[in-house]
């Protein structure tokens, strides 16, 4: 897998049938490892070991209804009295971060109410502050720390 513009981590794959799979620390199993997954890994490692957010307030791959069509947030932190705090969205790496990007991590936003929205594709990464009550969004030099 190519190298991303974030930490390296000791991370567990193996070969199932000749496919790739990666340890996800989250779900406790293998899953497929996708450009995608590779970039979401690094991710949840980065929140994990170098901002120190608690695991168990971390969701990989959760669920969401939107215009009642079934949808996946690929990574939700929520703070200690259970609300969303962070919501990701990661791509492949040869995947430009567009606006068409930007509206898809809103848009999910737009049920989970979170106040931090992140978007990465391992080489880029973007994070913004949301003030739900004026619609204000404000772009950040880094993730946020964990309340």
């Amino acid at each position: 897998m190519l190298d991303l513009n974030l930490p390296a981590f000791d991370c567990k794959t193996k070969q199932i049938e000749g496919k790739a799979y990666i340890f996800d620390l989250l779900r406790r199993k293998y899953v497929r490892l996708s450009p995608e997954e590779w970039v979401r890994q690094h991710v949840v490692n980065l929140l994990l070991t170098h901002y120190a957010y608690p695991k168990a307030l971390i969701r990989s791959e959760g669920g969401l209804t939107l215009n009642q069509t079934q949808k996946r947030t690929d990574i939700v932190v929520f703070d200690r009295q259970g609300q969303p705090f962070l919501v990701v969205e990661c791509k492949a790496p040869h995947v430009p971060l567009s606006q068409a990007v930007f509206d898809q991590v809103a848009r999910y936003n737009y049920v989970h109410r979170a106040p931090y929205l992140v978007i990465s594709n391992g080489l880029v990464h973007y994070c913004c502050r949301v003030d739900h009550e004026t619609g204000s969004v404000t772009f950040m030099d880094d993730f946020p720390a964990y309340e």
